[in-house]
């Protein structure tokens, strides 16, 4: 399982870096980046699911 943010959706809301930190960070305006290659490290699908679905644009991908 692997994470993607759509640069062109994301609006910089912070919801996937504060709800799931070791997948998501901010980049220098703050808008939404993943970390490292997007690779969920087992045990965090949840997290990662939880950050999709608290994204109020739809900028979160699970691939």
């Amino acid at each position: 399982m692997k994470v993607k943010i759509d640069p062109e959706r994301c609006q910089g809301h912070g919801r996937c870096y504060d709800l799931a930190p070791a997948l998501f960070a901010e980049d220098d305006e703050g808008y939404g980046q993943v970390v490292g290659d997007g690779a969920v490290p087992e045990g965090e699908e949840r997290t990662a699911r939880l950050a999709v679905a608290n994204c109020p644009e739809r900028a979160i991908e699970i691939l």
